[in-house]
């Protein structure tokens, strides 16, 4: 078992979003969370990366996560390659998976480009590309699709598809279909209180 929740619950800003959710997740297997805004969804996926408390129920993960979401945590003032390379160094990942990543993210012609020059697309795949050189086997996307073209949405839901197949686990938020076809899905929204 990767992931593990147990009647779990969230309260923000004095209002409970959900409780008593309950899944577990395996190697290979990946879950969409989905429903409106502020039912819970980047919440959720902060209480399972540990940025949130539990308010009540427990989480229990065998593998260390790796985080996208909507703050790309680059320095602003460092070159896009250097910046990653800061990341991987800290994940003890090794180059190649970095190299991949950003090939993969089709990032190598801005590695050079100073990451406050990047548009808001090329932040998401800068983003994406730190997940997927990580090494970590637990992925936790929250609004990946976000800002990116058909060519990078495409990408990402081949990397998704390939970190699946490689026993890797992935939690997504989303709005909006994303191109991987997930084993699993939570609307958060029938799980409120």
């Amino acid at each position: 078992m990767i992931v593990s929740v147990s009647g779990l619950a969230c309260i923000r800003g004095g209002r409970r979003l959900y409780a008593g959710l309950e899944f577990t997740l395996a190697a290979g297997e990946s879950l969409r969370l989905t429903g409106p805004n502020g039912v819970g969804k980047s919440s959720l996926i902060r209480q399972i990366c540990g940025l949130l408390p539990c308010t009540e129920g427990s989480i229990s993960l065998s593998a260390s996560p790796a985080l996208a979401d909507e703050r790309a945590a680059l320095d602003a003032d460092r070159r896009l390659g250097e910046a990653l390379r800061f990341w991987a160094r800290l994940d003890s990942a090794p180059s190649d998976l970095l190299d991949q990543a950003i090939e993969r993210m089709g990032l190598d012609a801005l590695a050079e480009l100073p990451v406050r020059m990047l548009s808001t697309g090329q932040r998401k795949r800068a983003a994406l590309a730190r997940v997927l050189a990580s090494g970590a086997a637990l992925w936790l996307l929250d609004e990946p699709g976000n800002g990116l073209d058909d060519a990078s949405l495409g990408a990402l839901g081949r990397a998704m598809d390939a970190h699946v197949a490689g026993g890797g686990t992935i939690i997504a938020a989303s709005h909006f279909d994303l191109p991987h076809s997930f084993t699993r899905s939570i609307d958060l929204r029938y799980c409120a209180p």
